[in-house]
């Protein structure tokens, strides 16, 4: 998925933005777009992995692709939204969160529906898993926020959106930490829930972490997005599959989509 993904992107987005005198122009930007892309599509797999194919998910592919990047083109210059900083485009890791989930709560909707059976199968988590999403979280706490920065405006006095990525990570992770044995019976979080902490606090400072200059806005966001992931899933999960028929496998809409949604409206309010 991500190397389809990538140069497909990179055609798509070429002949949008930097297609001159018959020739699609490289740069370091075009790579990078290339890639919010693909953490796009990855975020929708998320919602359907477990029930397509390979043939399906290079399906998928290709028309999360095509639709993130139309409405990457409608957003970024047709409507000039995070044009505040010059040639910065900070508002791309909000929009590949939330495109990413609601595309693919989208094909799950349309995909046959699992029994509950197969679905509990798929939702159970061992040891393996856990030790993958340690892995995991610990890549996101490495790279995430300079993946979240790479589009910032350059010669900024401070890395902002590194600083405020880091503060939101550690209070998501804290919100996680206090909800979860909360609403579930375990005492402890698993791996998974701190990872989904983790990928909320970065969701929400994908549009505004290089506009918040303070630690405590930073944390106060970081820490509401935490709360997101364990309220999503004790409640809102049921109900999307119940009342919507929406089977949400690793639960994206709760862990991209509404954190990425929070952000992209922190930022607008920041912005105004």
């Amino acid at each position: 998925v991500v190397a389809f993904a990538i140069q497909w992107a990179v055609l798509l987005q070429g002949f949008l933005h930097q297609f001159w005198n018959g020739k699609i122009h490289m740069g370091a930007q075009s790579m990078v777009r290339a890639d919010f892309c693909a953490a796009a599509t990855l975020i929708s797999t998320g919602a359907v992995v477990g029930r397509v194919n390979p043939a399906q998910m290079l399906l998928l592919t290709l028309l999360g692709v095509t639709l993130f990047t139309l409405n990457e083109y409608i957003l970024l210059s047709l409507m000039g939204v995070s044009h505040c900083y010059g040639e910065s485009h900070q508002g791309g890791v909000a929009l590949g969160c939330s495109f990413g989930a609601c595309f693919g709560l989208m094909v799950s909707r349309i995909l046959p529906q699992l029994h509950m059976d197969q679905r509990e199968e798929q939702q159970d988590t061992g040891h393996q898993p856990d030790v993958f999403a340690a892995v995991g979280t610990i890549c996101l706490w490495i790279f995430w926020p300079s993946f979240t920065s790479a589009t910032t405006a350059q010669g900024s006095a401070e890395p902002w959106a590194v600083l405020n990525t880091y503060f939101s990570l550690a209070a998501s992770t804290m919100a996680t930490f206090i909800l979860s044995p909360i609403l579930c019976e375990e005492s402890t979080p698993r791996m998974a829930q701190i990872q989904d902490a983790a990928l909320a606090g970065v969701a929400v400072m994908g549009m505004a972490g290089e506009m918040l200059v303070t630690p405590f806005g930073a944390l106060i966001a970081g820490f509401l997005a935490g709360l997101i992931p364990p309220l999503g899933f004790r409640f809102l999960t049921p109900i999307l599959h119940s009342r919507l028929k929406i089977q949400d496998t690793c639960g994206v809409h709760n862990v991209h989509g509404l954190p990425g949604m929070l952000g992209a409206l922190l930022g607008t309010l920041l912005a105004a």
